[in-house]
């Protein structure tokens, strides 16, 4: 794995949940009601929320992200159903990292394009970009919902080398998912782990060609 700048990138294509947005922010923002139990049980929701996205793939019975998180949510068995309903309006909305809007910034104003690519729904997704401000700050927002299937499925990376008519290896993915960019690197792109909370490395096919803890250095890493 390398840090030195990355060469012949294109585009830049983000993940959104756990990349650009904080995916603990609303159990973190209900604190109060959940005490002790907030952070374990966001760890718990987004483990059951992704591996459902996985099962689901495999038995070709699709429906959206927002629906994903719902069942997943209700396998933490909150009682509290007012509880519930403000937990899932939070994730509509939730933080993105505080470094995010500064770094697209940068990337906008050296002219690199750039763009979300995510299982998130098309709403869900319109939701957070709005509530973070940093819609124009995109050239495009790319679901799965375009293809039907989750990542790490490689017709979802393909989506964004269609997108913007290029090579994968053009293409500088940015993930804090080990197994997301397992999956990415493995189509071809040029993969940046995000690794925000020290996790360890997967043992899977494709590697990252660096390693960030926040996205602040990107624009270093491409020499921008």
């Amino acid at each position: 794995m390398t840090s030195s700048t990355l060469s012949g990138i294109e585009a830049c294509v983000f993940d959104a949940y756990g990349t650009l947005f904080d995916v603990h922010a609303a159990a973190a923002q209900c604190r109060s009601e959940l005490g002790d139990k907030a952070d374990p049980l966001s760890v718990l929701w987004r483990d059951k929320q992704l591996q459902y996205t996985w099962l689901r793939s495999l038995m070709r019975q699709h429906v959206d992200f927002w629906q994903v998180t719902g069942d997943a949510l209700e396998q933490l068995a909150i009682d509290d159903t007012e509880l519930r309903e403000r937990l899932m309006g939070i994730y509509r909305i939730l933080d993105a990292y505080a470094e995010v809007p500064r770094m697209l910034e940068r990337l906008r104003d050296a002219g690199m394009k750039t763009a979300i690519l995510s299982n998130g729904a098309p709403a869900m997704l319109d939701s957070a970009v709005d509530n973070a401000g940093i819609r124009g700050l995109l050239d495009a927002v790319l679901s799965i919902e375009s293809c039907g299937i989750y990542k790490p499925d490689p017709q979802v990376y393909q989506m964004a080398s269609d997108h913007f008519g290029v090579v994968p290896g053009a293409i500088c993915f940015m993930s804090s998912n080990a197994w997301d960019i397992c999956g990415a690197a493995s189509f071809g792109f040029s993969a940046v782990w995000v690794n925000r909370s020290g996790q360890p490395a997967e043992r899977l096919p494709g590697n990252p060609v660096a390693q960030l803890t926040t996205l602040e250095r990107l624009p270093e890493l491409l020499g921008l």
